[in-house]
């Protein structure tokens, strides 16, 4: 074999274990073992720059100086490829400029009202003047501490001063009930729902290839229409149930809902229930200033013979509400990803969502007609046997029969 083949053998085996201050030593070593020539032919050997063999020897004529508790540099100070930020000193402020929130960026960029993808930053960076690629964008995006990232749910709007009181003032009441053995219920409208082929949100199990095929539009079905599902969740019991609504989300609706948990559910359970205690939002179908939903709620009393203490929470502390964390959410995971093709099938999905700590769902279509726009004169709500607390008496109130 001949000495050049050798060469480049020993190279190949080595070169996967040698850092680059290793490989110029060790090929400036054979250069210098072979002599006059010997550079070409090393260069030509192992495909070693021609400079860094030279640096090599260089390095092996002076000896390596390696100051005491320094590390070994594999370059010399100063060596390597310039950053493009060194060349292009603006370039990181014009970066800045272009993803900076609007408050604090440009409002004039012209990128304002457009997806800030890298390839979008990298074009525009080059109309200023700066040849960079989305590869590097991305890399000094980074670098600046930002990365991809959703949307966050976390701003509620005004907050009430007596949001925490209220919260508290809640508790209190629900503890007191549950202690005596009192139905405690959070009630609440689930999001309207299309039926018919549609896409519905998340993934299922299916066999591969065979993803379930939905309508491309999310146009309403005229026949099939909506489906709103109205939920009473029993604290106390760890169940509920779910009225799906056919025609609309009203007043009546929903006080409906609570009279068919009761006689389903309710009323086996506390046989001997003394007042029933209703936690609900402030706004909706069971809205605090809804003067429906107050009436019917007095025909309900009067029925059932107890009073009905109603607490509403702030406004915009919905999901505060335990119906949403304790049975809406686990009625999304039970039917993700399957479409909503009738009434039926909503009813048996939202029936047969469980959970580990024993939660029992009971669920009916309700395709009673509940018409917009009832309303109530000043005497009817007059009529109502309705005493405020002292604590907010507009959130907080009761609502006795006649015959107490």
């Amino acid at each position: 074999m001949k000495i050049d083949e050798l060469i480049t053998a020993r190279f190949v085996a080595l070169e996967n274990f040698l850092d680059e201050r290793q490989r110029r030593l060790y090929a400036a070593v054979e250069a210098k073992v072979l002599g006059h020539g010997g550079l070409k032919r090393v260069h030509e050997a192992t495909g070693v720059a021609r400079g860094s063999i030279l640096m090599g020897m260089k390095e092996l004529e002076q000896g390596l100086q390696v100051l005491e508790g320094e590390a070994r540099r594999i370059r010399r100070a100063g060596a390597g490829r310039k950053k493009l930020t060194d060349h292009e000193p603006g370039l990181i402020n014009a970066l800045e400029r272009l993803v900076e929130p609007v408050t604090r960026g440009d409002p004039e960029s012209s990128l304002r009202w457009t997806c800030k993808s890298l390839m979008q930053l990298s074009r525009e960076l080059t109309t200023h003047g700066y040849k960079v690629s989305h590869v590097t964008v991305g890399t000094l995006l980074k670098g600046l501490g930002y990365s991809l990232q959703g949307n966050r749910k976390t701003l509620e709007g005004g907050s009430h001063p007596d949001r925490n009181a209220q919260f508290s003032f809640i508790n209190e009441k629900a503890e007191a009930a549950l202690s005596a053995g009192q139905p405690v219920i959070s009630v609440d409208t689930k999001k309207k729902e299309l039926v018919g082929q549609y896409k519905n949100a998340g993934k299922t199990w299916c066999p591969k290839g065979q993803p379930e095929a939905v309508k491309v539009h999310d146009f309403i079905d005229k026949e099939l229409g909506r489906a709103n599902p109205y939920g009473v969740y029993d604290i106390g019991a760890n169940s509920a149930w779910v009225s799906v609504g056919t025609d609309n989300d009203t007043a009546s609706f929903a006080v409906a809902t609570i009279r068919r948990w009761w006689y389903a559910m309710g009323k086996s359970i506390y046989p001997n229930a003394k007042e029933l205690l209703i936690t609900a939002d402030g706004g909706g179908s069971n809205g605090s200033r809804v003067r429906l939903w107050k009436m019917e709620l007095q025909r309900l009393a009067e029925e059932l013979a107890i009073p009905i203490r109603v607490c509403h929470f702030p406004p915009g502390t919905s999901k505060w509400n335990k119906i949403e964390h304790r049975l809406f959410s686990y009625i999304s995971l039970n039917w993700r990803g399957q479409p909503l093709i009738s009434h039926e099938v909503i009813v048996n999905l939202i029936a047969a969502t469980t959970t580990r700590n024993g939660l029992k769902v009971q669920a009916k279509v309700d395709s009673d007609s509940y018409p917009k726009g009832v309303k109530v004169s000043d005497e009817e709500f007059e009529s109502i046997r309705l005493t405020r607390e002292e604590f907010h008496g507009e959130w907080n109130y009761i609502i006795s029969p006649a015959m107490t």
